[in-house]
Parts: structure tokens; C-alpha cells; sequence
């Protein structure tokens, strides 16, 4: 079982590296912009994932920016996380939360009923609200269902499949 920690520690590089690898997994890597896939245009997405006002059709990066602008994110990720969790939470915890706010947002995960149990002490009940976050556009996306999938793995087991 991962050791415990609170939210609000010192941001502990075993979370970094299971949520980077669960976001690359999930993600995949694309050095060229490409259309948001519920869509069909924005927001453009690049790199693991990656969106933003300065992302346009005409964007590319290296594999350095990738991966330097997923680290930077996962990092901010968690330390926002632990202004919103008020439960100790293990490396595994952490990384999927960190997964789930990156595909969804901050603010899709401070209004979640995942987050209330969670914050209640009901890490099964959390565990269990992962599944109701796979539409896109109102239509269940396979590769969304098997993020939270691996999500709720992770924060369950400390691993995913």
C-alpha cells in the first residue's frame, strides 16, 4: 500500500511520476495541434494533452516542450489540489485526481460529488464517481471511459492496468 501523505505536502515525486505516466498513457503524445476529438475544432489540443489561447491549428512543439509542459502542469495540478482536498491522500489518490483535473478541469472537480465524499471521508464513494465523468460533447467517448477507468484504479489500488 503507497504511503499516506495530505494533499498539502511538500509535492512528492511519486505522484509526479503516476500521474505523468497515466496523463502520457491516456493522452498519447502529438507534436502538431490537432482538433479537440468531441468537437471536431476548439480547443486545440497539442502534446500530452495540452490546451490553451496561445494553441492554434499552425502550433507544433518538440517532444522537450511536451514533456516540460506536462511536468509543469501535473506540478501546478497538485498544488491546487491541496487547496481543495481536506483528507490525507496516498501517492496513487493524488496522481488520479491530478489525471482527472487535467482532462477536466479545476473547476469540474471542486464541484464534484467526488470531491464532496472524498472530502466526507468516503474514499470509496469517491472512488466510485469516476465512471459518471465519460461524456464529451453528450456522447460516451471509449478512450473517457477508460481513463477513469485506469483513474479509479489508481486512486483505489495505486495502480492501473
Amino acid at each position: 500500500m503507497p504511503k499516506k501523505t495530505t494533499a498539502r505536502a511538500t509535492i512528492a515525486t511519486p505522484a509526479i511520476t503516476l500521474a505523468c505516466d497515466l496523463i502520457k498513457v491516456s493522452e498519447g503524445c502529438r507534436l502538431e495541434a490537432y482538433p479537440d476529438p468531441a468537437t471536431g475544432g476548439e480547443p486545440w489540443t497539442i502534446g500530452y494533452g495540452a490546451t490553451g489561447n496561445d494553441i492554434d491549428a499552425t502550433t507544433t512543439w518538440t517532444q522537450t516542450q511536451a514533456d516540460d509542459d506536462l511536468q509543469r502542469r501535473v506540478e501546478r495540478l497538485i498544488r491546487c489540489i491541496g487547496g481543495l482536498v481536506a483528507v490525507p491522500l496516498n501517492d496513487g489518490q493524488l496522481a488520479a485526481l491530478v489525471s482527472f483535473a487535467d482532462n477536466l478541469g479545476l473547476g469540474a472537480l471542486s464541484s464534484s460529488t467526488l470531491l464532496r465524499l472524498l472530502n466526507h471521508g468516503s474514499y470509496q464513494g469517491a472512488a466510485g464517481q469516476f465512471q459518471r465523468w465519460v461524456y464529451a460533447a453528450g456522447k460516451v467517448l471509449p478512450g473517457l471511459q477508460t481513463r477513469r477507468a485506469r483513474e479509479r484504479d489508481l486512486f483505489l489500488t495505486g495502480g492501473w492496468e
